[in-house]
C-alpha cells in the first residue's frame, strides 16, 4: 500500500472519530445549554479532553481546540467523572467525559449543572490549599443546583433523578442529612454520577492578580437577563439578545416620572400612554387626552415636542387623572370645567418647574392659589371665555379628560377602586417628595387638594343608609304579658312578657319610591340603586315600600316587598318621563303616611317635580335634575 494511500487512511478514520454520534450528542447538548444568556456569560471552558483543549462558555475556542476535534483522553491527567457526564474545578473548567453517550438534552443538563455549581458560590476559585466538600455538602448543593434547574427549563436530566427536591438552603439540607442520613435518591443526583461533581483546587494565576468571582459574574448576569426579560415584555427588545428599540420622547418622559419624581411616580407606574396616530385623528386629539378609569393617556405621536415638553404634557394628563377631574364636575358643564382645571394644573406645573410648557396652553397668573372650583365659577360668570374657543391638549374647544376609553379594555384588567389607585398613588409621592428637602417646594393648592383626597366623601350608599336611618322609621317591639315569651315554658312559675310588633306600628315603616321606568333608564343603575334599597329596608325590617312607575303616566304597583321591586320594573315607553304625577298619587293616597319619606330614582331627563314631604334623589354620576333639588342627592357610581 502506497504511503498515499495510508494517509488517505488515516484521515478518514480521524474524520470518522472526530464525527461520531457522541461528539455530535455532546456538541448540539453544549450549544443548547450556551443559547441562555445567564450560563454564557460564565467565563468558564468546557473540556470534553484530558488535555487543555476545549470550548469556552461563551462558544470562543479555548487553548488547544482545534475545530470540533474532541480526543478522547481517559488517562490520569483526564478530571472527567469516570462514571458520569461531567465535573467542574475552581478554574471554572467543565470537565466532560470524552466517551460516554447521552442524548443532548441529558448534555445540556449536564453542562447546565455543572455551571450552576460555580454561579451558587460551591466552587470558588482561592490560593491555598482546598478542603474537598463532605458527602453531605455534595448531595446539598447538588440538590439546591437540581431545584433550581427543574424552574430553570434548561435541559433534561438523566433517567433515574427525582422530580422534586426538598425545600431549606444548602447549609439546612446538609445539616438535616448529617442528622438523619441522606436519602438514597438525592445521594447521586449530581452530573458525575456516583463521585464528586465540585473539585476545588488552589488557584495558581499571576501574584497580584484576584481570582474570578464566579458568583458575582452569574448575579450580573441573571440580573442583565431579567433586564432584557423585561424590556422585551415592554417592547423595547425584539428578543433577549435583540439590540434595544430606541425609545420614544413620551416614554422617555414616563420614565422620567417614575424615577426621579416621587409626587407622580406611583401614578405614572399605573399609566400607560398609547401612542397611536390614527386613533388620535379619529378622535381629534391634538396632543393628547387622558382617561381615568381606564388609566390610559392618549398622544399624538406626529407632534413633534422636545422632552421637557412631553414631561410637562404627561405630567398635566396625570394630574388630572389623579386629582378625578371628570368625577369632580358633577353636573357643571364638562367643557368649562376642564378649561377651569387646565388653568389650574398647568399654573401647579409652572410653579414646580415639571419640563417645559408647550405653547398655546392656558395659563392666567392672576388664577394662582385657586381652586378648580373657584376658577369654574369665574369662567361661568364671564361670557368672553365662554363664546371663545380655549386650547387644551387636545385640541380648541375640546376636553382633554375623556368620559370612556378610546379603545377596548377587558373590564377584569380595570382598577377594583380607581379613587383608591390614584389616591394612594398621590398621598404617597407627597410623602417621598417632603422627605428629600432638595426636591423644592409644591404649591400650596395642589397640597391641599393632595390631603384633601386623604379624606374621601363618603360613597352614595353610605350616605343613603344614613338617609333611611333618620327619616325611615323602625318598627318597634311592645312588650305586654298577653302574649307569653318564648322562654316562659322554662320557667312556668315566672311570668315572663312577650313582644310583637302592633299593626299600626308595622303600617308607618315604609316609604314611597317614585321610579322613573322610561327608555332613557340605565339598568346598571336601576340594578345598584334598588340592591341598595333591599338591603337597606330588610336591614331597617321595613315590610314593604309604595311603589309608582312613571313614564309618560303613573302606574301604582302598591306595596311591595322591597326585595321583589327590580323583579317588577318593566320599561314601559319611551313617549317622554312625568314624574310628578307619581308624586301626587303618594301624597292623595289614603294608605301611604304622611310622615313617609319619598326616594326618586331618575336619570335627570324629567320634569320639574315639587315633593312637599321628606324626599331624596338618586340619579347616576354625571347626570343633573333641571330643577334646584330641595332634598338630598345620591350620585350612582
Amino acid at each position: 500500500m502506497s504511503r498515499t494511500n495510508r494517509a488517505g487512511r488515516r484521515g478518514k478514520g480521524k474524520a470518522e472519530r472526530r464525527d461520531d454520534p457522541a461528539t455530535r450528542a455532546f456538541s448540539a447538548g453544549l450549544a443548547k445549554a450556551m443559547q441562555n444568556p445567564a450560563l454564557r456569560a460564565l467565563d468558564a471552558r468546557v473540556l470534553r479532553t484530558g488535555g487543555t483543549g476545549g470550548t469556552r462558555a461563551d462558544g470562543s475556542r479555548g487553548a488547544g481546540a482545534a475545530g470540533a476535534v474532541y480526543s478522547a483522553d481517559t488517562g490520569e491527567n483526564s478530571r472527567a467523572p469516570a462514571h458520569g457526564l461531567a465535573r467542574v474545578d475552581s478554574y471554572g473548567t467543565v470537565h466532560a467525559h470524552p466517551t460516554r453517550r447521552a442524548e443532548p438534552a441529558e448534555w445540556t443538563w449536564a453542562v447546565a449543572h455543572c455551571l450552576l455549581h460555580l454561579g451558587f458560590g460551591h466552587a470558588p476559585a482561592a490560593r491555598g490549599e482546598r478542603t474537598q466538600p463532605d458527602r453531605y455538602e455534595q448531595a446539598a448543593r447538588c440538590a439546591v443546583v437540581n431545584r433550581f434547574l427543574v424552574s430553570f427549563g434548561t435541559g433534561r436530566p438523566p433517567a433515574g433523578l427525582p422530580e422534586q427536591y426538598p425545600g431549606g438552603t444548602e447549609e439546612e439540607l446538609a445539616a438535616r442529612w448529617r442528622r438523619d442520613g441522606i436519602p438514597a435518591e438525592y445521594e447521586h443526583c449530581g452530573a458525575a454520577g456516583g463521585e464528586p461533581d465540585v473539585l476545588l483546587l488552589p488557584w495558581d494565576g499571576w501574584p497580584g492578580t484576584a481570582p474570578p468571582d464566579w458568583q458575582q459574574a452569574f448575579a450580573h448576569a441573571l440580573t442583565r437577563t431579567m433586564s432584557a426579560a423585561m424590556e422585551v415584555a415592554g417592547g423595547r427588545r425584539d428578543s433577549l439578545t435583540g439590540a434595544r428599540v430606541p425609545r420614544r420622547p413620551w416614554e422617555r418622559a414616563l420614565e422620567w416620572f417614575v424615577s426621579s419624581y416621587p409626587l407622580l411616580g406611583g401614578v405614572a407606574a399605573g399609566m400607560t400612554v398609547v401612542a397611536d396616530a390614527e386613533l388620535a385623528r379619529a378622535h381629534d386629539i391634538s396632543v393628547a387626552a387622558v382617561d381615568a378609569a381606564a388609566g390610559e393617556i392618549y398622544i399624538n405621536p406626529l407632534k413633534d415636542h422636545t422632552d421637557e415638553e412631553w414631561r410637562f404634557i404627561l405630567g398635566h394628563e396625570m394630574l388630572h387623572a389623579a386629582l378625578r377631574h371628570g368625577e369632580r364636575r358633577g353636573a357643571r358643564d364638562p367643557y368649562l370645567f376642564n378649561i377651569a382645571a387646565d388653568f389650574v394644573v398647568n399654573g401647579w406645573l409652572l410653579e414646580m418647574g415639571v419640563g417645559e410648557m408647550p405653547p398655546g396652553l392656558l395659563y392666567d397668573p392672576r388664577l394662582a392659589g385657586l381652586s378648580t372650583e373657584e376658577v369654574y365659577d369665574r369662567l361661568a360668570a364671564d361670557l368672553r371665555v365662554q363664546r371663545r374657543r380655549l386650547a387644551t391638549p387636545r385640541g380648541r374647544g375640546l376636553g382633554d379628560v375623556l368620559g370612556e376609553p378610546l379603545v377596548p379594555r377587558d373590564p377584569a384588567a380595570a382598577y377594583t377602586d380607581l379613587d383608591e389607585f390614584y389616591r394612594r398613588g398621590l398621598q404617597r409621592g407627597l410623602d417621598l417628595h417632603e422627605r428629600d428637602p432638595d426636591r423644592g417646594l409644591l404649591p400650596a393648592g395642589l397640597v391641599e387638594e393632595i390631603r384633601a383626597l386623604a379624606q374621601p366623601p363618603l360613597p352614595w350608599d353610605a350616605r343613603l343608609a344614613r338617609w333611611f336611618d333618620e327619616f325611615v322609621p323602625r318598627a318597634e317591639p311592645v312588650r305586654t304579658f298577653a302574649r307569653p315569651a318564648r322562654r316562659q315554658a322554662a320557667t312556668p312559675d315566672i311570668p315572663r312578657a312577650g313582644r310583637y310588633f302592633p299593626p299600626e306600628e308595622i303600617a308607618r315603616c315604609t316609604f314611597g319610591v317614585v321610579l322613573d321606568t322610561s327608555g332613557s333608564m340605565n339598568r346598571t343603575l336601576l340594578g345598584k340603586a334598588l340592591g341598595a334599597i333591599a338591603s337597606y329596608a330588610e336591614a331597617r325590617d321595613v315590610p314593604a315600600a309604595r311603589v309608582v312607575f312613571c313614564d309618560a303616566r303613573p302606574y301604582d304597583a302598591g306595596y311591595l316587598p322591597a326585595t321583589e321591586i327590580a323583579g317588577r320594573v318593566r320599561v314601559r315607553g319611551r313617549g317622554g318621563t312625568e314624574l310628578q304625577p307619581g308624586v301626587d298619587l303618594l301624597e292623595r293616597a289614603d294608605d301611604f303616611p304622611r310622615a313617609a319619606p319619598v326616594l326618586v330614582i331618575t336619570d335627570g331627563r324629567c320634569d320639574v317635580l315639587r315633593v312637599r314631604r321628606e324626599h331624596a334623589y338618586l340619579v347616576p354620576a354625571g347626570a343633573s335634575l333641571p330643577f334646584v333639588a330641595r332634598g338630598p342627592v345620591f350620585r350612582v357610581r
